[in-house]
């Protein structure tokens, strides 16, 4: 008796159409997450450093815009009461630091009018830069 041969031969298949579906949920909600990562920041183009730390985000931004207009943690305040209200808000810990933003045009002047704060009530600032 001859013997029958198969010329089917059985091919593993995986279905990917679920795939596409996946990945794409995954990249809308990588995408709407990283927006929200700060929400505390104020558009302007900042200087640039060949080396960046990252700090902590507990840390309390001074913002300061183009037009001389002063930020402290996205709520406006005069230069004449930014001493007083900085102070207020670091009242708790003396240990946290005041990450400074700039726009890379402004004088040095306006830079060192603000440090001048931090150098008088002995506090931490930090200036930051985005990456060169």
């Amino acid at each position: 008796m001859p013997q029958i041969k198969r010329n089917k031969r059985f091919h593993a298949e995986i279905a990917t159409s679920s795939l596409s579906d996946i990945m794409f949920f995954l990249l809308l909600f990588f995408l709407i997450i990283s927006t929200l990562a700060n929400p505390n920041v104020i558009k302007m183009t900042l200087p640039k450093a060949k080396n960046n730390e990252k700090t902590n985000k507990q840390n309390i931004t001074l913002s300061v815009t183009e037009d001389k207009k002063f930020y402290l943690d996205k709520q406006e305040v005069a230069f004449d009461q930014l001493e007083s209200t900085l102070l207020t808000k670091m009242a708790g810990a003396k240990d946290q630091a005041v990450v400074v933003r700039i726009p890379y045009n402004l004088q040095v002047q306006d830079l060192v009018d603000v440090l001048q704060i931090g150098v008088r009530n002995n506090l931490k600032f930090v200036i930051a830069t985005s990456a060169k």
